[in-house]
């Protein structure tokens, strides 16, 4: 220990770094405070679906996964031999850590076995094997496959002759689903009233969100399901540094949406007015990666509300700041944490195995 910078060494000491609760870490039994069963109706429209896109979710669907997510993190249900009979095929044709990771944790939380693609070229794309004939191959091979790729069209692609069902885990630069599904579930833990309630008019939120949504999977995901809660919600601002952040794709959604919407270059001069602050200074815009310059970073000495909470996908570069990271405005980390929680969730449903796993009396 001697050789140990003192710093460390009181990180190490500090017993909430040891819990892993660095930041605002919500509760989640606040999820169920005003109903904590579940309604398995809402649930059950998954059974067997495919997750191909945010915009599959309504308010319903996406309340009662986070309150599922909810008492499984509580360790309210056995569910360790859940999925015991299922094999999920993780193809991941694009590097990934913590989307891959969680769900090969979630599989096994809940019984089932994965297989795994780590590497493109380890497959027969690599010799010009079409996703098309590779999708026929997964539903000799797996019960459920989660597929990440460059392409935009490599999820249509694959589903053509699939007949088991696909999750979305990022194609391209379209969408992410998933972590739309984690980014929420953070949200609600942190507060509920978003979902299951009604906030004041003069209470309602201001939400930011760093990026381009037309061409950043995880910011379009996330504004598609933001909208589903226009009741509680007062504006939401665009922080962006291209003329059109929208694209085709959403601009109808937002135009119809009784959410203001507005966009602005200048974040520090906003920074003040905003609640919720969803960054991912990333863009992939074909031929490789854009990063936003400096003028969109936030740290420490940002001009931040005392209350303002931060969501970002990761991986983080200088945007973020780890200054920020033992602050209250954290709620980052335990967006990735809540992600294994919340892929149990929808495991659990597409695979029509919440009744049985969830206590009757938990269930309406």
């Amino acid at each position: 220990m001697n050789n140990i910078p003192a710093s460390q060494v009181a990180h190490i000491a500090d017993p909430e770094r040891k819990s892993g609760r660095i930041g605002t870490c919500p509760d989640p039994q606040g999820l169920l405070r005003q109903e904590p069963r579940l309604r398995l109706d809402v649930l059950d429209r998954l059974h067997n679906c495919s997750v191909l896109s945010a915009a599959q979710f309504d308010k319903d669907l996406l309340g009662e996964l986070a309150k599922l997510a909810a008492h499984l993190q509580l360790r309210r249900c056995p569910v360790s031999k859940a999925l015991e009979d299922k094999i999920m095929a993780a193809a991941f044709f694009e590097p990934s850590t913590r989307t891959r990771l969680s769900f090969e944790s979630a599989m096994l939380s809940v019984g089932g076995k994965t297989i795994s693609v780590a590497d493109a070229k380890t497959t027969g794309v690599a010799k010009g094997e079409s996703l098309r004939d590779i999708g026929q191959m997964f539903n000799s091979y797996a019960d459920l496959v989660v597929v990440r790729h460059t392409e935009q069209s490599a999820i249509a692609e694959m589903s053509e002759y699939l007949r088991i069902p696909l999750i979305n885990g990022g194609n391209g630069s379209d969408e992410h689903p998933t972590q739309a599904l984690a980014d929420w579930y953070a949200l609600l833990k942190w507060r509920p009233e978003i979902a299951f309630g009604a906030i004041p008019e003069r209470f309602r939120l201001n939400i930011g969100i760093i990026g381009t949504p037309g061409n950043m999977r995880t910011v379009k995901s996330f504004l598609t399901l933001a909208l589903l809660f226009h009741e509680n919600i007062n504006h939401i601002t665009i922080f962006s540094e291209m003329a059109d952040p929208l694209g085709d794709d959403l601009r109808e959604l937002c135009d119809n949406s009784p959410i203001g919407i507005n966009f602005s270059r200048d974040l520090q001069g906003n920074l003040e007015y905003l609640d919720v602050i969803y960054m991912n200074a990333i863009a992939f815009l074909g031929d490789g990666y854009r990063f936003y310059s400096e003028d969109f970073q936030l740290s420490a000495a940002s001009r931040l509300k005392a209350d303002t909470v931060i969501l970002h996908p990761l991986a983080r570069g200088p945007e973020l700041a780890a200054d920020l990271d033992d602050t209250p405005h954290n709620l980052y980390f335990n967006q990735a944490d809540g992600a294994v929680w919340v892929r149990q969730a929808l495991l659990l449903a597409i695979f029509g195995r919440v009744r049985g796993t969830v206590p009757d009396d938990l269930l309406i």
